[in-house]
């Protein structure tokens, strides 16, 4: 599994094109030419463009599921509402779709953040205050998140 480096900026032009950034293409080398998909994120207002390998990864947990048990099919079928595959053209762009650029709120300024085995796709003055920390408060609430979800883990 491939865990991805690095933030990038780039513009959506009116078709819901952008460029694919040079440094992501590196670090993915082969895997760029099987394509990606794209996806609503749960958790944040932006979405998540997964490589193929990282796609199979990420659907065999949604496979394990007993869709028989009613919160399971209702879970996955919002999970996989809006997903789309997308391939870079011969300009190396992907393509946004109309409804997944309305659910992340994109606008013409977008950000690309790796996160882990995926690439956060957010609209460029909502990721500036998602990550910002405008209060020592803010501050500390990601220290005790950090503490609470990282402080379990043995060190050694």
């Amino acid at each position: 599994m491939i865990n991805l480096i690095g933030q990038a900026e780039s513009k959506l032009d009116t078709k819901g094109r952008f460029l694919f950034p040079a440094k992501y293409k590196g670090q993915l080398k082969e895997l760029v030419n099987e394509g990606f998909v794209l996806k609503r994120s749960i958790y944040k207002k932006c979405l998540e463009l997964f490589t193929m390998e990282g796609w199979k990864s990420e659907s065999a947990i949604l496979n394990k599921l007993n869709l028989f048990k009613r919160k399971n099919a209702i879970f996955v079928t919002k999970f996989m509402a809006g997903v789309r595959l997308v391939e870079l053209d011969n300009a190396g762009r992907l393509l946004v779709s109309k409804d997944l650029m309305q659910y992340g709120g994109l606008s013409k300024n977008i950000v690309l953040t790796s996160v882990k085995n995926k690439i956060e796709i957010w609209d460029k003055e909502a990721y500036e205050i998602f990550v910002a920390f405008e209060t020592e408060q803010e501050q500390e609430d990601l220290a005790n998140l950090a503490e609470e979800v990282l402080g379990n883990f043995d060190n050694e």
